[in-house]
């Protein structure tokens, strides 16, 4: 008797859901400026968290004689 055949098909991954179901709807260009918008979010996180960080550094070296 043989064994039945394993399937090599990955199960998708909710990202990658979501990934399909936007490009079903929206236009390429929609999704472009969306991840560009969302690619700022991160780098003005970033950046609003060095500035807590140097803020932090500074007071530090003012309280220090």
């Amino acid at each position: 008797m043989q064994a039945a055949p394993v399937r090599a098909t990955a199960i998708p991954s909710f990202t990658d859901a979501l990934r399909a179901v936007e490009s079903l709807l929206m236009s390429s260009g929609q999704r472009t400026a969306r991840r560009n918008a969302w690619t700022s979010v991160l780098e003005d996180r970033r950046r609003a968290k060095d500035r807590v960080e140097a803020q932090r550094v500074l007071e530090q070296a003012a309280i220090r004689p």
